[in-house]
């Protein structure tokens, strides 16, 4: 298993979710940010603490923890 050791979960903050260590964000948050911010220049204007590796840990913790499930999307009419 991988260690993710930008990550901590802790029931006292945010509700004990996944988030970047020393932070509020969570990692859902980040994966939203970056799905929002077509410019990485913008999101580090809207989160200056968030760094390069804090990102990668959580798209890797996210990847870790996804269920190699099939999920039907419905297509655009």
């Amino acid at each position: 298993m991988r260690e993710f050791d930008r990550i901590s979960i802790d029931p006292a903050v945010m509700n004990g979710q996944p988030c970047i260590k020393g932070t509020r964000l969570t990692i859902k948050r980040v994966l939203l940010a970056l799905a929002e911010y077509p410019n990485h220049e913008e999101l580090r204007k809207d989160y200056p603490q968030l760094q390069d590796d804090d990102v990668r840990q959580a798209l890797a913790y996210a990847a870790a923890n996804l269920d190699d499930e099939i999920t039907e999307l419905r297509t655009a009419s």
